[in-house]
């Protein structure tokens, strides 16, 4: 559960794609394009892992729950509606008829047309909700205001182009400049959170991706998988935060379960890394 949570990042609508979006100036319909098959292989591995640890693993054998067709077809009307909007939603920005905010407001209509019909829209909870609303638009308004005030002063310091011209004097291949990159996330991710990494490393980090001759583009669903990691590695993971709160187990203990996890992220890191096709391939396709 802890790794799966994080698939939110990198399967859209993803509020770190936005935000890294925004700071990069890279489309954000492209992101939302360019993760799907990072998240679908993702995901595959998860249940991958997950499938082979049933298999091995004799002391944790659950009772086996069986459902059938009827029982299926019966559930059905519950979820349709949600997947039909989100698939709306987001094929509004991938056949291009609307851009990201406007496909959002197109969300906000349609939640609230199932939230009228099927009598879960109470005072209370338009009240709950446009206050989430609000604190998430002015955290990432917040994060954007901060990014760009750091964007200029490092520019005006000459940063990016003193560190781009120290590390091509270094004579580093663009895989080992990407193996230092790697390295580095991973550290700021068991001090730091997602939306924190992406304001303070992207200043710096960008101009030496584009230098290396990788693309923005590819980059940013690159970062988007480290930040994943950033989720179940402690002391900051937030995702093995949740999980303690639910099973009330240590923290350290759930970080070690997450370790496989873990490695599959890396895993799919080194493959987008080595055919960063796999990235590409989507958003050149709908262009």
């Amino acid at each position: 559960m802890a790794s799966a949570g994080t698939l939110g990042f990198l399967i859209p609508p993803s509020m770190i794609m936005i935000v890294y979006g925004i700071t990069a100036n890279v489309s954000i319909g492209q992101l939302f394009i360019a993760g799907i098959i990072p998240g679908i292989m993702l995901a595959l591995g998860f249940m991958g892992y997950t499938i082979i640890f049933s298999l091995f693993e004799k002391s944790n054998k659950m009772d086996k729950v069986h459902y059938t067709w009827r029982d299926r077809r019966k559930s059905l009307p519950l979820i349709l509606p949600v997947i039909l909007l989100i698939l709306f939603v987001l094929g509004s920005i991938y056949m291009g008829i609307a851009t990201p905010t406007e496909s959002a407001a197109i969300g906000v209509i349609g939640s609230l047309i199932l939230a009228f019909t099927t009598g879960g829209m109470t005072i209370s909870k338009v009240k709950e909700a446009v206050l989430g609303a609000v604190k998430t638009n002015a955290m990432i308004m917040l994060i954007t205001l901060s990014a760009s005030y750091l964007s200029i002063v490092i520019g005006y310091l000459r940063i990016p182009a003193t560190l781009t011209s120290f590390v091509s004097s270094l004579n580093l291949s663009p895989y080992m400049l990407i193996t230092i990159l790697v390295l580095m996330y991973i550290f700021l991710g068991c001090v730091l959170d997602g939306f924190s990494i992406i304001v303070m490393s992207l200043p710096l980090a960008l101009p030496l991706i584009q230098h290396a001759g990788f693309d923005p583009l590819w980059f940013g669903v690159f970062l988007v998988l480290l930040i994943e990691v950033a989720q179940i590695t402690p002391p900051v993971g937030f995702n093995l935060f949740v999980i303690n709160g639910l099973v009330d187990e240590d923290i350290i203990k759930i970080a070690y379960y997450a370790i496989p996890s873990f490695i599959v992220i890396l895993t799919i890191v080194l493959i987008i890394t080595i055919y960063p096709e796999i990235v590409m391939w989507l958003p050149a396709l709908m262009r």
